[in-house]
């Protein structure tokens, strides 16, 4: 068996995955590489959100009997959960959404009806990224048709890296938002927060940072990030789907409008008017994700008994050593950074002629589950001329066994046709 060092435990830390001893295809041994699509979710998990419907569940911040009561504490339990893993300054600027599309179009929404200084029009400019997830796309190419603003974007570089060569004339000072992935979830690459942050800020636009493929991997801090919005999602964080987080500065949420409404985030209401309830709750209108949120706060929990530092040295690890294997399979081509260095789990590929569908399908039948198509990340591959890659991602249950079964997986695809 290959050792690696810096390698969790995971012969311990798999038992508490009950799926990961599911066999499929007539017994073969599930080899789960699909972890940046949705990771799986542990005992703990599991035992939480049981617990929560057996025992509390109720509607929250509304009744005064005990279910209620206990079912808010719970919820908001789960909010100072959320605040502490992202370093957040205040618990109130932890916004529960259903997932990261939602928190990043609920930002676009807020912008389109803000009044000054923060409003988006035809005055103004947008500027994303060319190797952005269709959630960081989309909402704001929305936003750009409903006011008229100027859509740009930074393009890549050969070898999937973001293209910052002329970050002065794609930042302007017409530039109200940038938003951007910290990490790509199609090439794997880790963006250079930093330099994009400061370049923004001498303009004076707001940044918001899509770190869906960050907050699962590696300790994530809003506050050394500086940015003023930061989304990720609860179910590739061992939590179940349904839940969202949108982080934003307090000053911000404060004078930005709500993009839905109904009950809960209101203040007073009138057949005239209606006042709004104070951040976090403006932006949480109706019925919230309750189990959902209890879900990833056990979930929080989890990450935070294994320690974020150790699973990304885990993560950095395997990595390493997958791309280290894949680079020995004839006609691979990695799509992205061609070293582990400045890349996250995730490493998306072609084989020869091979369709990548087809590649995906072979796999299975050993077992191997792995992503193919655009990743939602089509521009990705109309830059890099592509119809679309394999893409194997990993989390801190992966094991080097399982690398080396998707390189012999490999091995079986180019036999296979021929």
């Amino acid at each position: 068996m290959t050792q690696l060092p810096g390698l969790l435990d995971t012969e311990a830390i798999r038992k508490d995955f009950p799926i990961l001893d599911r066999q499929v295809h007539d017994g073969r041994k599930l080899v789960y590489l699909d972890n940046a699509a949705t990771s799986q979710k542990p005992r703990q998990v599991l035992d939480a959100l049981s617990e929560y419907y057996e025992r509390y569940n109720a509607n929250v911040h509304r009744g005064v009997h005990v279910l209620a009561e206990e079912a808010t504490a719970l919820y908001e339990g789960a909010r100072d959960k959320v605040a502490e893993f992202i370093n957040a300054p205040s618990r109130d600027e932890v916004i529960f959404t259903k997932n990261a599309s939602e928190s990043l179009n609920l930002v676009a929404n807020m912008l389109g009806w803000a009044d000054e200084p923060y409003r988006v029009d035809r005055e103004t400019e947008i500027v994303i990224t060319e190797m952005e997830h269709h959630s960081n796309i989309v909402p704001w190419q929305l936003l750009a048709q409903r006011t008229g603003a100027k859509l740009k974007w930074f393009g890549l570089t050969d070898d999937g890296r973001l293209d910052l060569s002329n970050i002065d004339e794609v930042i302007t000072e017409k530039t109200k938002i940038v938003s951007f992935v910290l990490v790509s979830n199609i090439l794997g690459t880790v963006n250079p927060v930093e330099a994009i942050v400061r370049r923004a800020q001498e303009v004076g636009a707001l940044v918001c940072i899509d770190a869906s493929q960050a907050a699962p991997h590696m300790p994530l801090d809003v506050q050394a990030l500086q940015a003023d919005f930061v989304a990720f999602t609860g179910h590739k964080m061992c939590g179940p789907t349904g839940i969202g987080v949108l982080w934003g500065r307090q000053e911000l949420l404060e004078d930005l409008p709500p993009f839905l409404g109904g009950g809960e985030m209101i203040e007073t209401v009138s057949m005239h008017s209606s006042t709004y309830a104070p951040a976090p709750h403006k932006f949480e209108a109706g019925t919230p994700p309750i189990a959902q949120a209890v879900g990833l706060g056990a979930a929080i929990d989890y990450l935070n008994s294994l320690g974020m530092d150790k699973i990304l040295a885990h993560e950095q690890a395997i990595t390493e050593y997958a791309v280290r294997r894949l680079t020995e399979v004839p006609d691979l081509r990695i799509i992205g950074p061609a070293t582990a260095e400045e890349r996250g789990a995730a490493i998306s590929f072609t084989l020869g002629d091979i369709h990548p569908h087809d590649v995906g399908q072979v796999l299975d039948e050993q077992g191997i589950a792995v992503r193919v198509g655009h990743h939602c990340a089509r521009p990705v591959c109309l830059r890099y001329g592509i119809p679309a890659t394999t893409r194997a991602s990993f989390y801190l249950y992966s094991t080097p066994a399982e690398i080396d079964a998707l390189v012999e997986g490999l091995e079986h695809v180019r036999n296979f046709f021929g």
